[in-house]
């Protein structure tokens, strides 16, 4: 039974010096020297001071922003409470959110009592940290930022082409909007 205990004993040890401590270590030097920025959580800066990321969604109010897809993370976008609602399609309390949502977001964007609402613009995400919108929810808000911020709508639409993303490898998903780069590029553009 010692011969089959010791090597077990030391399978044990070995491995778990080698998994769990040179292997994390080596991986975690070549990300920092390979790929810094997004070893280190891809956090966008403005004049030094680090402002967020852009992986993580975070709230924009007011009518001189592009609003994010709503969030069920905790008080709204925070990594520590990342999660859905697990509310099913059923549900009357998704359901009773999902319309008042989908009112405050017409009345807000100036549209009509029945015009379509993207789904991004009032679904929260699984995560609740989507730091992208579709395409037509920047569409449908642009309008609004233009004439809050004094820009035309050309101005404010060509922000938002700057700020759409391809999809991933080209093919996987859809372009989205990441409203964090869209909303420092419009503080850009009215500066000074």
């Amino acid at each position: 039974m010692r011969r089959q205990i010791l090597p077990a004993i030391l399978m044990v040890i070995v491995m778990t010096v080698l998994l769990g401590g040179v292997y994390p270590l080596v991986v975690t030097g070549v990300s920092q020297v390979a790929f810094n920025g997004k070893a280190n959580g891809s956090m966008v800066s403005v004049n030094g001071t680090e402002v967020g990321s852009s992986l993580i969604g975070q709230s924009f109010t007011g009518d001189t922003y592009f609003w994010p897809r709503p969030s069920n993370a905790g008080d709204g976008y925070d990594a520590m409470a990342s999660g859905a609602s697990n509310l099913g399609p059923n549900n009357e309390t998704l359901l009773s959110d999902v319309d008042g949502r989908v009112k405050a977001y017409r009345e807000a964007n100036g549209l009509a009592a029945d015009a379509t609402v993207p789904v991004d613009a009032v679904t929260a995400s699984a995560s609740g940290l989507d730091p992208q919108i579709s395409v037509a929810n920047a569409d449908l808000q642009a309008p609004r930022v233009a004439k809050a911020r004094g820009l035309t709508l050309e101005q404010v639409q060509s922000l938002v082409t700057k700020s759409t993303e391809s999809p991933s490898l080209g093919i996987l998903g859809e372009k989205a909007v990441n409203v964090l780069h869209l909303n420092l590029l419009l503080d850009q553009a009215t500066a000074g």
